[in-house]
């Protein structure tokens, strides 16, 4: 497959760092991508050899739309490796919840869940220190695309409806667009996951959401005027109307969508308007070319197509092949298939106990302890360190929260980490390890009240809850903490040995516990990302 390339001037040999940014823009606008990224790449590399950090950024952003766009995702992830440390080095801007939000959709259609999902939540926690609602709604939406693409459409859609919640009236095209696009792909996967599984009327039920979301989303897409997302659009249509067995309107969409993505050169994309012709011509009782076209896609789009879309791809193979008796070819497809699907469920299953499974398992009584007696109080400690567990953060944080909200008054948490607490107890042993815990709980002890619960969350991470506190004293608390654990004499417990905080701060509302903890964990992360020894609201 040949795509057409927009016959543009060449870039002049002297052309100077602000020229070839105000021409990869100019491209952008255009959506000459081919064009784009040869201007977006000589300005990153004359803004690297000229030291122009500002200049190199913004060629550096301009360089990741272009190769997401094109679909060159593990190309991009690798720029995004380069350009992040630059961005999150100026702080929190809309430019840095943008490539982060990019990240996750990349990283997520790549099977890169744990990547994606940090992006996504660092993009959200970015946003909020911003206080930019759009910017936080698309962010969320990002997080439930990652969701959406590990096999989750419910949490997908829940975390879609919060986003929408954000915004409401306020939501330009682009918010609107973002939305009913990602919630297309919710209802979509929703019923992919369904069908053949005698659940017959939800599936239905799915199809025919993901049909209203089609339409409904056409005139944003019109007043939004972006190529891409107009492709994509009649790209959905297209696939809805397919399954619905509307097969003449399904093809008008889908020539519609490949016309576009070939003036654009949209590769990716057009890979997966290609399948999706072919299963048309697989519907229309074309099995034989259905199956010619999906073999010269499988071959024009090696190293180029994601995960989903070559998962697709075999899918599509495997279908027709059976359908045509070519039973080695189909088992070949059918065997790539299924190596592709363990790919993404093994994935999924590592993200899901990293970043949920193990929060979750974690705050379950252990057995041991559920048999003690109730008066043991010792059930409700941290032996170590003598503060609270996580079996008291069950009882006590949601009360807290509750008359948080009952009352009307502020409440905050901090999630409390000890940087590089792996290389204290390699480099000094577990013993010392401990007792650098039992002096930060110590610390901890002094710098807060006695109507604040403190809590040993896991580890080296403490939670304190701080009720009636409103967010800047939060943050006068934990700035205290943080230069008390800087200037301790920690040489006193082990020579060389030095030890630091990374803390977030989370304040209600909402006035969700769930919510809380991880948002003050997400601004513990980016306290992180800034380089440590640091306090960040989320």
């Amino acid at each position: 497959m040949q795509y057409a390339t927009p016959q543009d001037p060449a870039v002049p040999a002297a052309a100077s760092l602000p020229e070839l940014i105000a021409q990869a823009r100019a491209a952008q606008t255009a959506s000459r991508l081919e064009v784009g990224l040869n201007l977006a790449g000589q300005a990153w590399a004359l803004g690297l050899s000229q030291g122009q950090v500002s200049e190199q950024i913004e060629a550096g952003r301009l360089r990741c739309f272009f190769l997401m766009r094109r679909g060159q995702l593990a190309d991009m992830l690798a720029a995004v490796e380069q350009l992040l440390p630059l961005m999150r080095a100026g702080g929190a801007s809309p430019g840095l919840c943008e490539v982060l939000r990019w990240t996750a959709l990349a990283a997520a259609d790549q099977g890169e869940f744990e990547t994606a999902l940090a992006a996504a939540q660092e993009a959200g926690a970015a946003a909020k220190e911003l206080a930019e609602l759009r910017l936080e709604s698309v962010a969320l939406n990002a997080l439930g695309m990652v969701f959406e693409r590990m096999g989750d459409p419910w949490q997908a859609e829940r975390l879609m409806n919060e986003a929408a919640a954000l915004v409401r009236e306020q939501a330009t095209p682009f918010e609107q667009v973002v939305a009913l696009n990602n919630l297309w792909t919710v209802a979509m996967g929703r019923f992919q996951l369904l069908r053949d599984t005698g659940r017959e009327a939800e599936s239905q039920q799915s199809l025919q959401r993901a049909l209203q979301l089609g339409r409904q989303v056409r005139p944003h897409l019109r007043e939004l005027g972006d190529p891409y997302a107009v492709a994509l659009g009649d790209s959905h249509l297209g696939e809805t109307l397919l399954h619905l067995r509307q097969l003449d309107e399904a093809g008008v969409f889908l020539d519609s969508a490949q016309r576009c993505c070939q003036e654009h050169g949209f590769l990716a994309l057009a890979g997966r308007v290609g399948c999706l012709r072919a299963e048309l011509a697989q519907a229309r009782g074309h099995a034989d070319a259905a199956y010619a076209a999906l073999g010269r896609l499988l071959h024009e789009m090696v190293g180029q197509s994601n995960l989903a879309e070559q998962r697709r791809l075999h899918g599509t193979a495997y279908r027709c092949a059976r359908q045509l008796g070519l039973n080695e070819a189909a088992l070949r497809h059918l065997e790539a298939l299924t190596l592709l699907e363990r790919r993404r469920a093994s994935a999924q299953l590592i993200a899901q106990s990293r970043y949920v499974a193990s929060r979750i398992e974690a705050q379950r009584p252990r057995a041991g302890e559920a048999a003690r007696a109730p008066e043991d109080t010792d059930v409700l400690r941290d032996p170590l360190t003598g503060l609270g567990n996580r079996r008291l953060m069950e009882q006590r944080l949601p009360e807290l929260v509750a008359e948080a909200q009952a009352r009307g008054t502020p409440l905050t948490l901090a999630l409390v980490d000890l940087d590089h607490f792996s290389a204290i107890n390699a480099q000094h042993g577990a013993a010392v390890g401990d007792r650098v815990l039992q002096a930060l709980a110590g610390m901890l002890q002094d710098n807060t009240r006695g109507s604040d619960l403190l809590l040993r969350y896991g580890g080296e991470e403490f939670l304190v809850v701080l009720p009636d506190t409103v967010p800047d004293r939060a943050f006068e608390v934990c700035e205290r903490l943080r230069q008390c654990v800087e200037s301790f004499a920690w040489s006193e417990l082990a020579p060389g040995l030095d030890a630091t905080l990374s803390i977030g701060l989370a304040t209600a509302p909402p006035h969700s516990t769930d919510l809380l903890v991880a948002r003050a964990e997400s601004a513990m992360y980016r306290a992180k990302h800034l380089g440590r020894n640091r306090v960040a609201l989320a």
